[in-house]
């Protein structure tokens, strides 16, 4: 029923960050810990004890002594963490300064790589950190980005960080009232933006949206253009700069990421300096094994919290592999060679970018062309089990990581562990410190069958709050209304103890049939394997108290009856007939968030009614065209509540 995909390698297992932490629990607090699961629970019960452990075991400094680790209230997100305590971002990233060694790889569409090292990144953050003191940018103030996965961006942050000041970025591929819309809630005193970029072989002038980001934030005071070259960088500097970062409390914000702001005003989610210095340490170092040295790549533009995530990497003394362009330009082997030249040890990608991969593979997808690959990392949506096999399959020796949580925490809930065994869809782990648990309806713990994923106790990387929402009242909303004193995510899961965690999907884009709840990845998985759709959505409609299953495909030949049989006749076999969708229907285009996400509820919301405007912000999708298909759908349909 489970199938057992990879196993740890017994003689590298013992050297993982894991192993080691688990030995220094086991050594610190007299224990005698065998399995993951025993660690994890002591680590949720005794979370001042793990969050300290945390920050003796990797060296965090404190500029000032915290109080205590935990000042526990209810609701938890008042939550209190090493009160008193201050410290710096940027001073953990360049503590592993190495003069000439290499600190960033940067890629673009035309194949070129550049390696940029400790010392030219910190020179140029120095640069543009004087720059910004020029213009009045002090603690507390907001920087705001609109700019490429660059090397400008990375030492901007590091220059914002280094000031106190609080950092946001949108990337390029942002409508202009988007960006608006999130950045006049920060009422921002700079803007850095790239003039120009490539993407998908096109160029982009930038000038015409800058002026209108200019005109449309009033608080700003001034505006630092980039290039998109390297023409302001020495590459072959020897000087050593000085960034000399200055202290902030534990809970001073660091960066504000943005909900995807489909529908209605984007959340501004504000993260704590101290939480995303811990949580960084322990998702990369722990549970990801990102080591000294070793190469970390994600797929990622600036406006998802996985460029965030990444930054991690070089807090573990690691090279960020960063890659500017489209994944599939000019063909999606492109980020392939990009990890196979450079001898890339972990890659990351969306979900979505693996199932294109199972219907066209890359060549040379093999251990022997990429021996180096530790994991191949996997978020932005459930990664089918097909998926799973796809790619362990063609590269036996790496650990598959699925990820599985969110711009509200940057950061995940569940993802990998070299220490545990990777079985085919399902995730390998709730991570240390995440109390995750599987609730149905009634607040009830349930294993071995599907449920909403609660977090039960607090975690450093929950936000602060949300920018401008003084009483924590849209913050309470977001996650508090379902449960009392309980984080209810909005994530479809069922916990299988000893084999993993398997995500089903939205809460929120549940299908129901005949009072059966259905999760949209377990369709999604078995249209993965059916060669003839190139994308597909699927929503449930109610129709008179009756799940009615709407299933929209995108594929290059017209939809006939022979298809919507053979689609139907698939679904059926690898799921089962309560699977079967009641209708299935054409569209031109599948609609996606610029983060990736198929738009699920906004089609629903679209058929039953809403006006296309209050559905979704253009500015926030992908595709924003795709969606005007549907309001022909909605008449054709001619649906009933």
């Amino acid at each position: 029923m489970y199938n057992k995909i990879w196993t740890p390698i017994k003689d590298k297992m013992p050297s993982s960050h894991m192993a080691k932490f688990f030995r220094h629990i086991n050594s610190k607090y007299n224990l005698n810990f065998t399995k993951y699961e025993e660690l994890h629970q002591w680590s949720i019960m005794y979370l001042g004890d793990f969050w300290e452990t945390i920050v003796d075991y990797f060296n965090i400094s404190f500029d000032t002594p915290y109080k205590q680790a935990i000042t526990p209230a209810i609701p938890f997100y008042n939550t209190k963490w090493f009160e008193g305590a201050s410290l710096s971002y940027a001073a953990h990233i360049t503590r592993n300064f190495k003069d000439q060694q290499t600190a960033i790889l940067f890629h673009n569409e035309l194949g070129e790589t550049t390696a940029i090292s400790w010392n030219a990144l910190l020179l140029r953050a120095e640069e543009l950190k004087h720059q910004m003191l020029d213009r009045g940018v002090g603690k507390g103030d907001c920087v705001v980005g609109y700019l490429l996965n660059h090397p400008d961006t990375i030492a901007a942050f590091l220059a914002t960080n280094a000031l106190g000041a609080v950092w946001s970025c949108c990337s390029p591929d942002f409508g202009i009232q988007s960006v608006i819309n999130r950045f006049e809630q920060l009422e921002p005193k700079l803007l850095l933006a790239h003039t120009f970029y490539t993407y998908n072989g096109k160029e982009y002038q930038q000038q015409e949206k800058i002026n209108a980001l200019n005109k449309g934030l009033p608080s700003l005071q001034d505006t630092i253009g980039f290039s998109g070259t390297l023409d302001a960088w020495d590459l072959d500097t020897t000087a050593k700069a000085e960034l000399h970062p200055v202290s902030v409390p534990f809970e001073h914000p660091i960066w504000v990421l943005f909900s995807s702001g489909t529908t209605g005003n984007p959340k501004a989610i504000t993260h704590s300096t101290g939480g995303m210095l811990l949580e960084q340490f322990k998702a990369l170092c722990l549970h990801q094994d990102v080591h000294e040295g070793e190469r970390f790549f994600w797929n990622t533009t600036t406006g998802w919290m996985m460029w965030n995530y990444a930054l991690g990497a070089l807090l573990c003394g690691g090279v960020l592999c960063i890659y500017d362009g489209a994944a599939n330009y000019p063909d999606l082997g492109s980020q392939w060679r990009f990890a196979q030249q450079n001898k890339i040890h972990h890659f990351g990608n969306g979900a979505p970018f693996y199932a294109q991969c199972m219907k066209t593979p890359p060549p040379d997808l093999t251990t022997k062309s990429f021996p180096e690959l530790k994991t191949l990392g996997s978020t932005g949506a459930p990664l089918s089990a097909s998926a799973f096999e796809f790619l362990q399959k063609h590269l036996p020796q790496t650990q598959i990581i699925s990820l599985s949580g969110g711009t509200d925490v940057c950061s995940a809930f569940i993802g990998g562990n070299p220490m545990l065994p990777v079985y085919a869809g399902y995730i390998q782990c709730r991570m240390l410190g995440a109390a995750i648990a599987s609730w149905d309806s009634s607040g009830n713990a349930v294993e071995g069958m599907t449920g909403e994923l609660v977090i039960t106790e607090p975690m450093p990387s929950m936000p602060v709050y949300f920018w401008g929402d003084e009483a924590n009242s849209r913050y309470h909303t977001s996650y508090f209304d379902r449960f009392s004193n309980v984080w209810a995510h909005g994530d479809w899961i069922k916990i299988v103890p000893d084999i993993g965690i398997e995500v089903l999907g939205r809460s929120d884009a549940t299908l129901n049939r005949h009072g059966i709840r259905i999760g949209t990845a377990e369709i999604y998985s078995a249209l993965e394997s059916f060669p003839k759709l190139d994308d597909f959505l699927i929503v449930d409609m109610m129709v008179k108290q009756e799940g009615f299953l709407l299933l929209f495909v995108e594929l290059k030949q017209p939809l006939d009856s022979k298809i919507i049989k053979e689609i139907k006749t698939h679904i059926r076999t690898l799921c089962s007939p309560r699977h079967v969708p009641d209708r299935i229907i054409q569209v031109p285009q599948i609609p996606y968030t610029i983060s990736g996400k198929k738009m699920e509820i906004p089609v629903k919301k679209l058929l039953m009614g809403s006006p296309l405007n209050d559905v979704a912000s253009p500015g926030a999708m992908k595709n924003p065209k795709a969606l005007e298909h549907f309001l022909k759908v909605k008449d054709q349909l001619k649906l009933q509540d």
